[in-house]
């Protein structure tokens, strides 16, 4: 399967865009889904994180508290360390099985930290979702109903827009332009994934 990584900062449009490629019938799987599913109630994951942080760490419906958790881990550095050392093989793993069970053309696998987690070898391809830093800090504070400077915060433990363009194989710009022309770029990058993908399918 040819998997194409999408990746950018916070703000930057990526589920916009792989919303896009869906509509071309592009199969999409999404790492910040599966990080939410992987601690489902019920799984292994969640009764190890209750194990280690106490009771606390849930709300009243038995759900994974994300503010707490987010809380208790900006803090600590060695809970963070913990944590993703629990979480990061399992969502790795998740992430592989369903980009191989994709039916469609290729696989678009939508990574927000992929530069951060050196993820960028389980695609094939790495397509970076750029904007400036302020458009970022903007649609951040308007999306979330943070603060500008908690916005902030966020983009500074994220990987840097040079960082990220440094990986990219392909760039597109979700800042400039009018809707219609980010559609096109869209158009043309997935014409290209179609042939990319074609030539590592095996010949009939």
């Amino acid at each position: 399967m040819y998997v194409v990584a999408i990746t950018g900062g916070i703000g930057s449009g990526k589920t916009t865009i792989a919303n896009q490629f869906a509509a071309l019938g592009i199969e999409v799987v999404d790492a910040d889904l599966i990080a939410r599913e992987v601690v489902a109630p019920g799984t292994p994951a969640l009764a190890a994180i209750v194990n280690h942080f106490g009771p606390e760490i849930l709300t009243e419906q038995g759900l994974l508290d994300r503010r707490v958790l987010r809380e208790r881990i900006f803090s600590d550095p060695a809970a963070k360390s913990w944590l993703n050392a629990l979480l990061h093989p399992i969502i790795r793993s998740e992430m592989l099985r369903q980009c191989a069970a994709v039916s469609s053309p290729y696989c678009l696998l939508v990574v927000p930290l992929l530069v951060e987690n050196r993820l960028t070898e389980l695609a094939d391809r790495v397509l970076v979702i750029d904007v400036d830093e302020a458009t970022q800090i903007e649609r951040t504070c308007h999306r979330d109903g943070v603060s500008r400077e908690q916005a902030q915060a966020i983009l500074a433990s994220q990987a840097n827009r040079s960082e990220r363009l440094a990986m990219a194989d392909d760039v597109l710009d979700n800042q400039s332009g009018t809707t219609e022309t980010i559609r096109e770029r869209i158009l043309a990058l997935h014409e290209t994934y179609l042939a990319f993908a074609s030539q590592q399918a095996p010949q009939l």
